[in-house]
């Protein structure tokens, strides 16, 4: 079964490209092969990504920061998603930017007609 490739997008790949990969994984996973990488990645994920993600029962201590030249001339994506310039620091911006990147993922896995799996 075809299922469309999607590429999550950023500078360091080690906070909001990895928020919503796992997010759409999450929802849904059976619908698309899901990626994130970034532009000049930071070769880790933010702790406090770590633990807010932990928070929402989403383990991403198997995620790496990768780059986009891994897949370059390698992958086709059917979707590439941008999602950030800078990722913060702060716990709390952390889980801000957690919820507005939860709920846009939602919001475009229903326009793709795909009824989401709950958490």
């Amino acid at each position: 079964m075809y299922k469309p490739r999607v590429l999550f997008l950023c500078t360091g790949n080690s906070a909001r490209s990895q928020m919503a990969q796992a997010f759409l994984r999450t929802y849904a996973g059976e619908h698309f092969d899901i990626y994130s990488a970034g532009l000049e990645p930071k070769g880790y994920i933010l702790p406090e990504v770590l633990a807010v993600m932990r928070e929402r029962g989403i383990d991403l201590s198997g995620q790496t920061s990768k780059s986009v030249s891994e897949y370059l001339g390698r992958l086709h994506f059917s979707h590439v998603i941008t999602v950030c310039g800078d990722a913060s620091e702060r716990l709390e911006f952390t889980r801000r930017v957690c919820d507005q990147i939860d709920d846009r993922i939602k919001k475009w896995v229903k326009s793709q007609n795909i009824v989401s799996q709950p958490v």
